[in-house]
């Protein structure tokens, strides 16, 4: 199985930059285009939040367009850009989206790895939480299939990762209720969530916590306690997880823009490893 994870495309209506400088539906648009060019194909495609910059209905119409392009299953969540009621709106007919209630949060039983959804945003604000009734929802999913290879996808990081002002703004509510639940629950081969822009990587309540990079613009990588908050257009980028039996999960990051290349390798008849 081969899972496309895509996270904060910041999709804004037609013809605006969000931020004044970042052109996202572009680069939404080539982000989709190359997973639909992929060699094996995804068997299914999840983004991590922030489908939207404000959460607009025209903003998800122009997001809809383009995922309607892909021809394999896609799976959202809603960051902390995102508003419910217009995602739930336009984009009702993706699964799961109507499930949970009050939340976009689900679980995808279609696959030889386990998906589970799981919404931690808070109307109004930055950071993240997880309350009583989405944790007890999530420990209740979870303990219906403990024998089965598992993925939570979630917007907020649960986790500290040095940017300052991104861990001012991670999941604040929840996250050590999290953690306990996850470390009960060994089957979970993945936490893999969004919000960072950057890709960072934890171990963390004896799994992989993974931060995706975004396929628009990137937040400054910088480890200073002063750090003002900026962000960089280094390149956009998305993680693939190969899932086989009996080997386990691997994990890559892919580049969205397209590079010279590819070329054979061929060695000068000097080399000293040469037969």
């Amino acid at each position: 199985m081969l899972i496309a994870h895509l996270t904060d495309l910041h999709v804004r209506p037609h013809g605006m930059a969000a931020n004044r400088v970042s052109e996202t539906n572009m680069m939404a648009a080539r982000a989709i285009d190359a997973i639909r060019l992929l060699d094996p194909r995804p068997d299914c495609v999840i983004i991590s939040g922030d489908l939207t910059d404000c959460g607009l209905e025209q903003e998800y119409a122009q997001l809809k367009t383009m995922l309607d392009t892909l021809p394999m299953p896609v799976y959202v969540i809603p960051g902390n850009h995102d508003r419910r009621e217009n995602l739930t709106r336009v984009l009702a007919g993706y699964p799961g989206i109507t499930e949970g209630g009050k939340f976009v949060q689900y679980a995808v039983e279609d696959h030889p790895v386990r998906l589970i959804a799981l919404d931690t945003v808070v109307p109004g604000s930055s950071s993240g939480e997880l309350d009583a009734e989405r944790l007890g929802w999530l420990e209740d999913t979870l303990a219906s299939h403990r024998d089965k290879p598992t993925i939570i996808f979630m917007h907020h990081p649960p986790f500290l990762c040095g940017i300052r002002h991104m861990d001012d703004i991670r999941l604040l509510k929840g996250a050590e209720e999290l953690a306990a639940m996850v470390a009960r629950n060994p089957q979970v081969e993945r936490v893999l969530c969004g919000h960072h822009h950057r890709p960072i990587h934890m171990r963390w309540a004896g799994t992989i916590a993974s931060i995706g990079p975004s396929v628009s613009h990137q937040v400054t990588l910088d480890l200073r306690p002063q750090d003002p908050g900026s962000m960089v257009f280094e390149p956009p980028a998305y993680q693939l997880h190969l899932w086989a039996e009996g080997a386990g999960l691997v994990s890559h990051m892919a580049y969205v823009e397209r590079y010279d290349g590819p070329f054979p390798f061929l060695l000068d008849p000097d080399y000293p490893g040469k037969a």
